[in-house]
């Protein structure tokens, strides 16, 4: 999503009607997980490489053709984008990831990393492709840092799968008066670093400043697990994240007795898979297995496997966020 100085409904997303499109998903364990940076071995993310024999294995880049295998990159604590459970890389992402794989005759391993760093190891080669709930912004694909607007990279390319806003929560009954963003001047939030809602609390810190009143006091913290346990602990009043991810919380954690979503969910924008701007050849077999896994049902059968029907796509687009 991208960051402005007032955050804008996300209309396409009612909050009410997308809680209940998640339920499905709130039956699972939500199972934290460490920076283990670990291939996640042969489970959901990984599918068997079918070589030359698959529809769109000929797209590819030589050096994935000779390895059948694409390195993803992924915070694998983003319940219930990308998580682990009994061991396992499940989620949104491993599951299409995993369909995508089949459509280009390779094997797709999840890296786990922290979220700021996806990009870094995109760019170092270390991974392929980045696929982590990341929103497609201009700032990312022009390689600007969002709030000085100066280039601190190369930038990338996203290829979108995904349409998602971020919201806001609380402890459950205790709200601390927050009903929106306009209520956090003064109040105490955490973020998951490197992502959009760092990017929207800053610039609303701004606002409250701009308006005579208080900052908002934020700490970030590497994963979005360990934001959900500092609001747990009582040590902030709110925590942002993207709206499917706030939903499962909401949902899941304490049996769904320790946290509520507050207020509307704004900034709605697309998830994509990062690839570097070198690989165009990559890029475009991603977006033509993904438009081939949205015409054979697949996708669909993903996104309604988590309940996250609202936020799927009609068509794969190369960087359509703004």
């Amino acid at each position: 999503m991208t960051a402005s100085t007032t955050p804008r409904p996300a209309a396409a997303w009612s909050r009410l009607a997308a809680v209940g499109a998640i339920a499905v998903a709130g039956t699972l364990l939500l199972t934290g997980c460490g920076d283990q940076r670990n291939k996640t071995g042969n489970e959901s993310g990984q599918s068997s490489a079918q070589g030359s024999s698959a529809p769109l294995f000929a797209k590819l880049p030589e050096k994935i053709k000779s390895a059948k295998v694409i390195k993803v990159g992924s915070d694998i604590a983003y319940p219930p984008v990308e998580f682990k459970k009994d061991g396992k890389t499940v989620g949104i992402d491993p599951d299409i990831a995993a369909a995508l794989g089949k459509q280009l005759g390779v094997r797709v391993e999840f890296d786990n990393g922290t979220f700021d760093a996806l990009l870094t190891g995109l760019r170092s080669k270390r991974y392929d492709i980045a696929m982590s709930a990341m929103t497609d912004t201009k700032e990312r694909q022009e390689g600007l840092d969002p709030k000085t607007h100066k280039k601190v990279g190369e930038g990338v390319d996203f290829v979108d799968y995904f349409n998602a806003g971020v919201s806001l929560y609380t402890k459950k009954g205790d709200t601390k008066g927050v009903n929106g963003w306009d209520d956090l001047c003064g109040k105490k939030i955490a973020v998951q670093r490197g992502t959009v809602s760092e990017d929207l609390a800053k610039s609303q810190s701004d606002k409250c400043e701009k308006d005579g009143k208080d900052k908002i006091s934020m700490e970030a913290f590497d994963t979005d697990l360990e934001a959900q346990t500092r609001l747990r602990a009582g040590g902030v009043d709110a925590v942002s994240s993207d709206f499917p991810v706030a939903a499962f919380a909401v949902k899941t954690s304490g049996g769904g007795k320790d946290f509520e979503t507050v207020g509307d969910q704004v900034q709605a924008a697309p998830y994509g898979i990062a690839v570097a701007k070198d690989n165009a050849q990559l890029r475009d077999a991603l977006k033509e297995a993904l438009d081939a896994i949205i015409k054979n049902g697949e996708y669909e059968k993903v996104i309604k496997t988590w309940g996250v029907d609202a936020g799927a796509i009609k068509e794969a687009k190369i960087n359509g966020g703004s």
